[in-house]
């Protein structure tokens, strides 16, 4: 098994000496660097930063690393968040009727590629209901309209706070967030809580079936794109992008069946970069350490 790294995500307006002050932080405390990524955006002059180091032989103990990093962020002028690489975080899927995704995330969480727990699938429909409890996930049937889209947003942040869960995502849940929602369960920051996915397709094609108007159009190209929500819909900063080539010979059915996988594989991709805290937004768009 892998050791048990540290890994530090930090945002700080960009200045000379920053890899030395942030490498150095950790070396002075003894600590083992595995991985170091840094990206200077001087448009927007900021300084990103990743920093995994090892765990065993770091002088600080686990509970004491957040605050120290907190005050070399005070001191930088920057927002920082720190993870451990043996957490697992606990993770909601919200999912209507179709499966694909939620099936692919409970395999990969079951086989350990995806470092989450699911302790909880809440669906607006009961379709899927069977597939979470056979992967040990309580799975919630929460109805919503907009009739009653207030009251049905308030018990899922209910079932949240519940589950303790820090990571929401939208496996083809067909409903929109409110701003509501959005500002109780993920105030807006550097670090998103809320992941989703969608076909590629827009905005050219919206609204109700948008392959088969892709496939009147004659496209060469499909795809789907994983991204955190925001309140502009469909559109917050992307985290993972997939593709893949139609040609003439392809009928409706099959741009169908290649778009569910590039939603696995772009969903699966995404929910992967965040957990492994490989992913930073600021203003708007997002730096990818892979």
């Amino acid at each position: 098994m892998t050791a048990a790294t540290a890994i530090l995500q930090m945002i700080c307006p960009d200045q000379p000496g920053l890899v030395r002050e942030l490498s150095g932080w950790v070396a002075a405390n003894g600590g083992n660097i595995v991985h170091a990524d840094h990206h200077s955006d001087q448009g927007a002059g900021l300084f990103l930063s990743r920093l995994e180091w090892q765990l065993e032989g770091f002088g600080l103990p686990r509970e004491a690393i957040c605050p120290t990093a907190k005050a070399l962020a005070d001191r930088l002028g920057g927002s920082y968040k720190v993870n451990f690489s043996d957490y697992r975080t606990p993770t909601a899927i919200f999912v209507s009727k179709q499966d694909h995704c939620l099936l692919d995330l409970l395999w990969r969480t079951r086989t350990g590629e995806l470092p989450m727990q699911v302790p909880l699938v809440i669906g607006n429909h009961p379709d899927l209901g069977s597939i979470a409890e056979e992967f040990g996930a309580r799975f919630e049937h929460v109805p919503i309209s907009n009739a009653n889209r207030e009251e049905a947003e308030a018990r899922h942040l209910e079932l949240l706070a519940e589950h303790g869960i820090e990571l929401v995502i939208l496996a083809k849940y067909m409903q929109v967030l409110t701003p509501r929602f959005l500002a109780a369960f993920d105030p807006p920051d550097a670090f998103h809580r809320v992941i989703n996915i969608h076909h590629s397709f827009l905005p050219a094609f919206m609204g109700a079936q948008p392959y088969h108007r892709a496939w009147e159009r004659g496209v060469k190209l499909i795809g789907a794109t994983g991204h955190y929500v925001t309140e502009e819909l469909d559109a917050g900063p992307i985290i993972a992008q997939s593709t893949v080539n139609v040609s003439h010979r392809d009928e409706v059915d099959d741009l169908i069946r290649k778009g569910r996988d590039t939603e696995r594989l772009a969903l699966a991709r995404a929910v992967r970069l965040h957990l492994k805290r490989q992913v930073m937004v600021y203003r708007g768009r997002t730096a990818v350490f892979e």
